[in-house]
């Protein structure tokens, strides 16, 4: 088994749910008492979240290369960015440090491609949905057709996302505008929805009728386990035969 890095805290709402989440499906797959090796980096959000809203992504990557460096110093051999937003600064911190990065972007395309999709709603922050480094990854990369909210729709999930979400705070009728905003974008033809933002896993939603929800922090978290425990069962294997 692999030992995987987390960059979390962005915000620590999520990175609760990935913590949880990747040690259940190690759980799962090994069985017995095992669980996930794991070094876990969680950045104070209040920083960064003044340094995104200041358009400082320079600042921003510097603190998670930061981070990324003393993981590795800690022995994680591979990287997770719990979050959607940060993988912004992916090429930087790719850049910075030796270690695979497991792309959120990647493991979502992946799932999406394998269900038979081609075109997809994405929500999130404003910064996931407004600039190019999550839709143009998915189209040029993957070959995707992204459609995003409305202007009014995004201000609105952004808003959610920061007053709310990451406060660990589900109020129903926020809840019920995110699932009207799917609702929509499913009638102006899109096959399934990006739940581009951690936080929104704390909505606990499931597909609607007509459209298909890709939970990222779930993609994620399974590709990241698929990667820590790759020849693991193999190795198992071959110790038991000698």
């Amino acid at each position: 088994m692999r030992t995987l890095g987390l960059i979390g805290g962005m915000s620590w709402e999520s990175t609760a749910h990935y913590y949880a989440r990747i040690n259940q499906l190690v759980a799962q797959r090994l069985g017995g008492l095992h669980s996930a090796r794991l070094s876990l980096y969680s950045l104070d959000f209040e920083v960064l979240h003044k340094m995104q809203h200041a358009d400082d992504w320079r600042g921003a990557a510097g603190l998670l290369i930061t981070a990324v460096q003393c993981l590795e110093r800690a022995g994680a051999e591979g990287l997770v960015i719990c979050t959607n937003t940060m993988h912004k600064v992916a090429p930087e911190i790719e850049a910075a440090v030796k270690l695979p990065l497991i792309h959120i972007v990647d493991a979502t395309a992946d799932a999406i491609k394998h269900a038979g999709l081609e075109t997809v709603a994405l929500l999130g922050t404003r910064f996931t949905m407004e600039q190019d480094f999550y839709k143009q990854r998915l189209e040029q990369r993957h070959g995707l057709r992204v459609i995003i909210p409305d202007e009014d729709e995004r201000h609105a999930l952004h808003r959610i996302i920061f007053m709310e979400l990451c406060k660990g705070e589900v109020r129903p009728d926020s809840r019920r505008l995110f699932l009207a905003v799917i609702t929509r974008l499913a009638a102006a033809g899109a096959q399934g929805a990006i739940l581009g933002c951690t936080e929104f896993s704390l909505f606990g939603v499931q597909d609607l009728p007509g459209i298909v929800l890709f939970d990222t922090t779930e993609l994620h978290a399974r590709t990241a386990v698929d990667w820590s425990l790759d020849g693991h069962h193999a190795l198992l294997a071959e110790q038991k035969h000698i």
